[in-house]
């Protein structure tokens, strides 16, 4: 008897109907904040206040979006991220999968120790004011590097690469590798990298992710502002304009600068995640996968 002939109880459509109405506010409830975001950052400020802007876009204008591309800063803001973006990834994920590969291995003689010094640095960390005295000391401040080498591993990242290999990987492939002649570091690139896809992807989107939102680390380690990256580019735009808002002395000329500030502040939003956003449904069914199999084997 086929699934399709199966005779469905009351029940179970009362369940049906609760499931997919409870799917679908939930649905709602993410998605609607990202549209109004969208429909606010080309709609007129006034009528956003007004209440008048919440299924589409009213009085359409990109007058924020100018204001925004206006200011070359943000192209170099946009490169300086996606330099920061792809070498960080590259070294992160490689630091991350090697580390995690060795911390699977069996015959891994003191990866319990090793584990557990990981793991200690994930609950105690030496604070902000010790991690700038090293980096300053190893001569990083003030240059591109400070965004990458501080944050080249993620523990938890190490966590969840080295549960996908337990669960993926079995002691015998490597045996058999080795009956074969085949050296540890060319079972790691042939079989395992091959084999690992979903875990590789997960592992990009999470520190690409963290890269391209990063600005807390420019803050504190960058002076020269042809290092910023685009969020404290587009954050330093964002403050000019409520400033020269407040700054105004004629209440008709403040207002109008506040409903550009209003804009910009919809607009930048839009510009620094788009990007993200239109990569990630490349990498989506790799994610789904690799985040099952390491969040729930092991």
């Amino acid at each position: 008897m086929s699934l399709s002939t199966i005779r469905r109880s009351k029940e179970d459509k009362l369940f049906d109907v609760i499931n997919i109405t409870l799917l679908t506010l939930m649905l709602l409830a993410v998605l609607y904040p990202l549209y109004f975001i969208v429909i606010a950052s080309i709609s007129n400020p006034d009528r956003i206040f007004a209440g008048d802007v919440w299924l589409y876009p009213v009085e359409i204008t990109f007058e924020g979006y100018s204001r925004i591309f206006q200011d070359g800063k943000i192209w170099t803001g946009y490169k300086n991220t996606i330099i920061y973006t792809v070498l960080g990834t590259a070294l992160n994920v490689s630091l991350t999968l090697t580390a995690a590969y060795a911390l699977s291995r069996k015959d891994f003689y003191g990866r319990t120790f090793f584990m557990m010094m990981f793991v200690f640095t994930m609950f105690f960390s030496g604070g902000l004011i010790p991690t700038y005295l090293v980096v300053q000391n190893l001569g990083m401040v003030n240059t591109m590097w400070a965004m990458i080498i501080p944050k080249a591993v993620a523990i938890w990242n190490i966590i969840v690469a080295r549960t996908f290999f337990q669960a993926t990987i079995p002691q015998e492939m490597l045996e058999a590798a080795k009956v074969d002649g085949c050296s540890n570091t060319k079972f790691f690139t042939k079989i395992v990298l091959p084999l690992s896809k979903p875990i590789i992807a997960v592992m990009v989107l999470f520190y690409a992710v963290g890269h391209w939102n990063s600005y807390f680390d420019a803050l504190v380690y960058l002076n020269d502002e042809s290092l910023y990256p685009l969020q404290l580019i587009l954050r330093n735009i964002l403050i000019q304009n409520e400033a020269a808002a407040t700054m105004v002395g004629d209440l008709e000329s403040m207002a109008a600068q506040q409903r550009i500030a209003d804009l910009i502040k919809y607009g930048v939003i839009i510009v620094g995640s788009l990007p993200l956003l239109i990569v990630y449904p490349f990498v989506q069914k790799y994610f789904v996968q690799g985040v099952m199999i390491g969040g729930i084997k092991g």
